[in-house]
């Protein structure tokens, strides 16, 4: 019997769903799930580790590599053939603090009241210091 897939945390769903080539309106479709998305999301946008990815996503390493090894094929499969890609679906939870946190490490949850504690991780903060990406 297989072992039931786990719930992946996801702080922040894509603001757009599709995308697509304006040149071609007879294109083939690639799905990528939302925690596909938010693992291109925490590694490829916000220069997170795997380890660090994996731990805001609430799941093992090994599940992150292979979730960004789909996102990416498809990513790549989208560009390279001219295809449309639809972000939906997949196995996740999206977190309480969704839209204003990024996860375990965001201020908001040490308690810090918005002010980042190591200041080269303030790409993945609440947002809400002069030193971070994500302002609100």
């Amino acid at each position: 019997m297989a072992r039931p897939v786990k719930q992946r945390r996801v702080c922040e769903l894509p603001g757009t769903m599709e995308f697509a080539p304006c040149s071609n309106e007879n294109y083939n479709i690639v799905k990528m799930t939302v925690d596909e998305y938010e693992v291109i999301r925490l590694i490829d946008h916000l220069n997170l580790t795997q380890s660090d990815c994996a731990q805001q996503m609430d799941v093992a390493r090994t599940t992150v590599q292979a979730i960004y090894d789909n996102a990416r094929s498809k990513i790549a499969d989208t560009i390279v053939n001219g295809k449309k890609l639809v972000i939906q679906g997949g196995t996740y939870t999206l977190c309480s603090q969704s839209g204003s946190c990024c996860g375990k490490n965001c201020s908001l949850r040490r308690g810090l009241l918005g002010h980042c504690r190591d200041q080269s991780r303030a790409d993945i903060c609440c947002g809400k210091n002069r030193f971070c990406s994500k302002l609100l």
